[in-house]
């Protein structure tokens, strides 16, 4: 019995053969691909193992001129129970190097907001903490206290911790924090302008006052009770806080907290 492929010229045929072959060939090394990705996605997850803290999801915002913590503003769009880990004054290489070994073996992601000397001054490590998963955000340039500063001044550190993170980066951070939490009008004017979302907090532990990890996870696990989550602040520039990592976020595991880890859109 004779079909329309037998009407087919050869060459014709020939083509055809080929094209198939090349859709086969496609379709199987897409295959490979996925069931590479989708081995090292679950290697990466056993890597963790059960008992590891995590990170439970990626809430990734856009870049606007949105202020969130309620120290001071309103709350991130979290859920009960959630918790987003940050750090400032970093980085310094006796201590970031310990917080992302604690945060690596939780397999918990966390974002820090970086004064723009240290990150000049130490740029391998700075770009190493966004290698491993984490956020960078921006924290002043020299951490001053803004409010005692004239308004060119205020600006002019802004301009040096944005030229700083282009140096270490390269493009534009999406987010800020002030440092000692003191917001200023002419910053927060010029932070909006340019779409910075502010970051302020939920809660803390006091990390560079004299104390005990033990001290630090306790204040923590009393502080996550009564507010159910939120923004928590560190700081990877003190010895104490590395040292009391592990314990911190054993006792966020402790709690029944899941970690959220922040992101902004790209531009």
């Amino acid at each position: 019995m004779r079909n329309a492929w037998d009407d087919v010229p050869e060459a014709d045929q020939a083509r055809a053969s080929a094209r198939t072959s090349r859709r086969l060939r496609l379709r199987t090394a897409r295959a490979a691909l996925t069931v590479l990705a989708l081995g090292q996605a679950l290697g990466a997850a056993a890597d963790c193992g059960p008992a590891a803290l995590g990170t439970s999801r990626v809430l990734t915002l856009p870049r606007e001129a949105a202020a969130y913590g309620r120290a001071q503003h309103g709350p991130l769009p979290l859920q009960p129970g959630e918790v987003v880990i940050t750090f400032d004054d970093g980085p310094r290489p006796a201590s970031t190097p310990l917080v992302l070994q604690a945060l690596k073996a939780e397999c918990a992601r966390a974002t820090f907001f970086m004064n723009g000397e240290p990150m000049l001054a130490d740029a391998a490590l700075a770009r190493e903490v966004k290698a491993q998963g984490h956020s960078v955000g921006l924290h002043g340039f020299r951490h001053p206290h803004f409010a005692s500063l004239p308004a060119s001044e205020q600006l002019g550190d802004l301009r040096a911790a944005e030229a700083a993170y282009r140096e270490v980066f390269g493009g534009r951070a999406a987010a800020y924090r002030f440092p000692f939490l003191e917001e200023t009008p002419v910053l927060r004017e010029a932070l909006a302008a340019s779409r910075y979302t502010v970051m302020s907090v939920d809660l803390g532990v006091e990390d560079w006052e004299p104390q005990s990890a033990q001290q630090m996870a306790d204040k923590l696990a009393q502080r996550l009770a009564a507010s159910s989550g939120g923004i928590v602040l560190l700081h990877d520039a003190q010895d104490r806080t590395a040292a009391a990592l592990p314990l911190l976020l054993r006792t966020i595991k402790a709690q029944g907290l899941r970690v959220v880890h922040l992101q902004w859109r790209e531009e």
